[in-house]
């Protein structure tokens, strides 16, 4: 899901940068005043999972990749602000030194991974776990679900990013200067490699690893009701 440079135009980058730096700005001061000091090198240990699982890319055609994220594992362990702070400390790292996406897409990723996941899969949790125990079934099902539901809402986002192109950036005759493909094509790409493969191993791991946590480490859950 790594947009590469090249793939969206200036004024798209520009808009996706302009979009992050409050929403960073935000994650900064809401983490600092709502997460616990035990809780800071789980930060760190969310940022380097999320780096490892995502450096086992596979292509997609059109320019992207697909692999799975962990973005809604650390939101429902820590809360999406704080998600948003880990998966955005991933992104950068791989894109400065591993050139694994774009420098002039950084904000335009951060906000399909950082955001859109957390986001989604915590709220979907939320919604669908309700008040069940801990160690229901019902909290694993919902992990499991948000995953899918998470990764899924970020490869359409990027598939539309990537469709808008054409329409955004081209020459006097029509010839696109950046990506391609239009939306009938990167959205059904993007969406449809993320809903048949890459939702389903999002949504495994994130469902394992929130079972086995439940099992043997529930007071890492300390921030699960953080809105």
């Amino acid at each position: 899901m790594h947009i590469p440079d090249g793939y969206l135009g200036p004024a798209t980058s520009g808009v996706f940068y302009a979009v992050m730096i409050p929403l960073w700005m935000a994650a900064a001061r809401i983490v600092k005043k709502t997460l616990k000091a035990r809780q800071v090198p789980l930060l760190a240990i969310g940022a380097a999972f999320s780096f490892v699982i995502m450096m086992f890319n596979v292509p997609i055609p059109g320019g992207s990749t697909g692999h799975a994220v962990g973005g809604v594992l650390v939101a429902i362990l820590l809360g999406p602000w704080a998600a948003m702070i880990a998966i955005t400390v991933a992104l950068v790292i791989q894109a400065l030194l591993f050139g694994d996406g774009g420098i002039t897409a950084i904000g335009a990723n951060c906000f399909n991974m950082a955001v859109v996941i957390p986001f989604v899969g915590y709220y979907v949790f939320t919604l669908i776990s309700g008040g069940a125990p801990a160690n229901s079934r019902r909290r694993v099902v919902a992990a499991f679900i948000a995953g899918y539901a998470g990764i899924n809402a970020a490869a359409l986002m990027a598939g539309v990013e990537f469709g808008l192109q054409p329409h955004l950036c081209h020459t006097a005759s029509g010839q696109a200067l950046y990506c391609p493909y239009g939306l009938r094509i990167a959205v059904p790409i993007m969406v449809g490699e993320h809903l048949l493969i890459f939702g389903w191993i999002e949504a495994v791991v994130t469902a394992l690893v929130v079972k086995y946590l439940y099992q043997h480490a529930p007071e890492l859950f300390g921030q699960e009701g953080q809105k």
